[in-house]
């Protein structure tokens, strides 16, 4: 196999526009959710997510999604409908560079030299075999509470877009790690075919034929505009990326105890000042990290079944363990034990 090009990213934590978050929002709210239960845990506010200059963290995306996936059911209709509402406008100037790309072979290199400009959390891989073009996706390291949603609602979003640049593409083949639910009508319903259901990869496949298909919006010199607004986006964002990675790994390292943001910011060589007015351009805050970090080493802990709720409490820097389980509640919407239960339970039903 050949790939179209290599993925200007490995893993989905990169700092992305809220636009995405806005749109989980707004469909959250057809379906009766308010801003308050969606944004939970987030450090979001509503007035955020209407800012363009405003720049999110992929935790905090996920923390929609996992806020949006307990309320609503993590449902494969859900996740798929989902998918459905990202439009290539969605993505902005990196979405019109794509619809005015020559081909389509032209947009999906694109798109993945500039992957990091999207809001995947599943990292495709597009590749030629003979007269087929595959597209995987990898959610390997995608969090296993959500993974199965996560790669649903991209490939769903990703086969909309396909269809925004060339309305006649057509899937001939569709698979899925994960197992088969009860019926299959939703994904015929979005992508057409019929899928096979615990296959080694989350892949779809088409003929080869499209790959050179011009795009009926090609304008080359639309394309060469938006590249360059795309490519000063991306090394604006890529310079300052490493500063709420940077405050997350210190929290880790020290087992998501809160050291104190003067701490955090002397190991780094800033000023607290500096710290949190760059925590705020990647649209985050200290208190949000440490709050992320020790959900996610709770969850992690918790999900091995093999400490109490005391224990990881304790292991968390938490005087009480009353004060962790008020702050879990706050995180997930239910008790730590809750969480274990609904854990075990999902982990029977092969989910």
């Amino acid at each position: 196999m050949a790939e179209i090009a290599v993925p200007a990213v490995r893993d989905w934590d990169f700092p992305r526009s809220a636009a995405s978050i806005l749109l989980i929002s707004q469909f959250a709210a057809e379906r009766g959710m308010g801003p308050d239960e969606v944004l939970r845990g987030t450090a979001l506010t509503p007035a955020q997510l209407l800012d363009p200059a405003v720049q999110v963290d992929a935790r905090q995306e996920l923390a929609v999604i996992r806020n949006v996936a307990g309320r609503l059911g993590d449902e494969d209709t859900v996740a798929l409908a989902l998918g459905r509402r990202y439009h290539v406008t969605t993505f902005g100037i990196f979405g019109f560079a794509c619809i005015s790309s020559p081909t389509l072979r032209d947009a999906m290199a694109f798109a993945l030299r500039y992957l990091d400009l999207s809001f995947t959390f599943c990292i495709p891989h597009v590749a030629v075999d003979g007269e087929t073009i595959s597209l995987t996706l990898n959610d390997e390291r995608v969090p296993g509470d959500v993974a199965r949603f996560l790669a649903l609602r991209d490939l769903s979003a990703i086969y909309t877009v396909m269809r925004d640049l060339l309305p006649s593409v057509k899937l001939r083949t569709l698979s899925w790690r994960h197992g088969a639910p009860g019926t299959v009508e939703s994904y015929v319903d979005v992508f057409g075919v019929g899928p096979r259901f615990g296959a080694d990869a989350n892949m779809a496949t088409l003929d080869l034929a499209y790959l050179d298909h011009p795009l009926p919006q090609a304008n080359e010199h639309t394309v060469a505009i938006c590249e360059a607004q795309c490519r000063e986006l991306v090394a604006r964002k890529r310079e300052r990326t490493g500063v709420s990675q940077d405050v997350r790994e210190r929290l880790i390292r020290v087992g998501g105890a809160d050291a104190g943001m003067d701490t955090v910011a002397r190991e780094l060589n800033l000023s607290a000042r500096t710290l949190r007015r760059r925590l705020t351009e990647a649209g985050t805050s200290y208190r949000a990290l440490v709050d992320e970090v020790r959900q996610t080493l709770a969850e992690e802990m918790l999900g091995t079944g093999a400490l109490s709720v005391e224990d990881v409490a304790i292991r968390l820097g938490y005087a009480e363990a009353s004060s962790f389980i008020y702050a879990f509640k706050r995180w997930k919407g239910v008790t730590p034990a809750a969480y274990v239960r609904r854990f075990a339970g999902r982990g029977r039903q092969g989910r």
